[in-house]
């Protein structure tokens, strides 16, 4: 008996990429308060603590989130930029495409933080869009132009490692050198200094300029994840070992440097880039696995039409009042369990939205940025 020797081309979309952005997003658009909702139903304190974020130090499902899109967006980069590339597109074009696509992530990410709503003075100008667009942008750039796999790693690790020498060796005025705090920290210091606007967390914005740079790592991870898959001469199963390989790997790391250089996503320091990136890999492996090597298709499609929207319907769920609309059509059937009507009405926003997607994907109508 062989093992099936099914193999992605460069043109292909792949499935497995799609749903896991979707499973992303999922726990923003709803699943996370889904969550909560049965978590205080069932009394499920350990559900419910995962699905917010770890105060300063450590790691919880929530912390995921974030950089698991950022990852997917680096898995996406040899697929389209290093694809346009052997097709011989101008770098230059290829660097404006890029660099457009940023800049429309920070204004989207401007909106999504309510700016025009509360007014231009002292409004917020990091956002979680932004830091995506940022991330992007650098790690593209190093794969336009930095063509062999070896220079593309050794920019990862570059980045990495000269992150977390600044914020080990770099003394802040008032407070030296390595103090991982949120008034003590590099990051806040050189936001308080130069990011404009308000900072969400008082004395550094966790979306900072520092953060920012630093999750350009977790994107070039991404990229390392997106060249395995991409390449047309290795199996399947040499594929996934190479995911899972990368994977545990990133996860020994963060976990051995821990004790001395801490795991904190507010400050976005190397060792969670690691742990995320980590795990992030085992994700994609995981799915891929699943979809696109054994074709268990059917349970992931919720998922994917999620995913192939994924920055329309998070704008859509911070513009529009989901609940609201949700408790207009469900709130009959919600009222008569009481507490327990909560559980419903978070269902029955999920299937609206999703539906909503369902509508748009049928129409072929996808927000492109």
């Amino acid at each position: 008996m062989t093992n099936k020797p099914l193999r992605t081309a460069p043109q292909k979309r792949l499935y497995s990429l799609d749903a896991l952005r979707g499973f992303d997003m999922f726990w923003i658009t709803g699943g996370g308060a889904l969550a909560i909702a049965i978590s205080q139903i069932t009394g499920a304190d350990w559900l419910e603590s995962h699905m917010h974020h770890v105060k300063w130090e450590g790691f919880r499902f929530q912390d995921l989130i974030f950089p698991l899109f950022m990852f997917i967006a680096g898995v996406a980069i040899p697929f389209s930029v290093k694809a346009k590339l052997e097709k011989n597109v101008p770098k230059t074009k290829l660097f404006w495409k890029v660099f457009k696509r940023m800049t429309i992530l920070i204004l989207l990410g401007i909106l999504y933080n309510g700016t025009f709503r509360r007014g231009f003075d002292g409004g917020r100008v990091a956002s979680v869009l932004g830091q995506i667009g940022i991330a992007y942008f650098f790690a593209s750039l190093i794969v336009i132009y930095f063509k062999s796999f070896r220079s593309r790693l050794i920019w990862l690790g570059g980045i990495l490692f000269v992150y977390g020498l600044v914020q080990l060796l770099v003394p802040v005025p008032g407070f030296g050198a390595g103090v991982l705090t949120p008034e003590g920290s590099i990051n806040g210091f050189i936001d308080q200094l130069l990011l404009p606007g308000r900072l969400h967390g008082g004395t550094f914005d966790p979306e900072g300029i520092l953060c920012s740079l630093s999750a350009t790592g977790i994107a070039l991870m991404g990229t390392v994840a997106g060249n395995i898959l991409r390449k047309k001469r290795t199996s399947d199963w040499q594929k996934i070992g190479y995911l899972v390989f990368s994977g545990v790997v990133s996860i020994l790391l963060a976990l051995i440097l821990s004790p001395f250089y801490p795991i904190i996503k507010s400050v976005w320091t190397s060792t969670f880039n690691l742990l995320a990136g980590g795990i992030s890999f085992l994700l994609i492996a995981f799915f891929y696995l699943i979809i696109d090597h054994w074709g268990f298709r059917g349970w992931a499609f919720y998922f994917r039409i999620i995913g192939m929207n994924s920055i329309f319907i998070y704008l859509f769920t911070r513009i529009v009042d989901v609940g609201n609309i949700t408790e207009f059509f469900f709130g009959w059937l919600a009222k008569p369990l009481g507490e327990n009507g909560n559980v419903l009405l978070m269902l029955g926003g999920l299937l609206l939205t999703w539906l909503l997607l369902y509508y748009m994907y049928k129409k072929k109508i996808f927000l492109r940025v």
